[in-house]
């Protein structure tokens, strides 16, 4: 069994690069939100993804880097994070 990451229903259009956006919205107004559900039904947990990949944990406690590099890092865990079938 193949696990399917967000970048994966991005490519096969079945997330939006906007609902992606709202993902990282969603972490970077709460850092411990656990749940994020896509239009598709597909969800995943934001904070999961970020603690997972140590570049954006990094890069959302170190004062000296920007918000566009923090909202950086945090979109591609998130594109890297798993996500559960509805």
């Amino acid at each position: 069994m193949s696990t399917t990451i967000t970048s994966d229903l991005l490519k096969a259009k079945i997330v939006t690069d906007d609902e992606v956006n709202a993902a990282v919205d969603v972490f970077m107004k709460d850092a411990t939100v656990s749940l994020f559900r896509f239009a598709s039904g597909h969800t995943m947990d934001p904070a999961a993804s970020v603690k997972a990949y140590e570049p954006a944990r990094a890069a959302v406690t170190d004062p000296d880097r920007t918000e566009k590099f923090r909202r950086g890092m945090v979109r591609t865990a998130i594109l890297l994070g798993c996500v559960k079938a509805p």
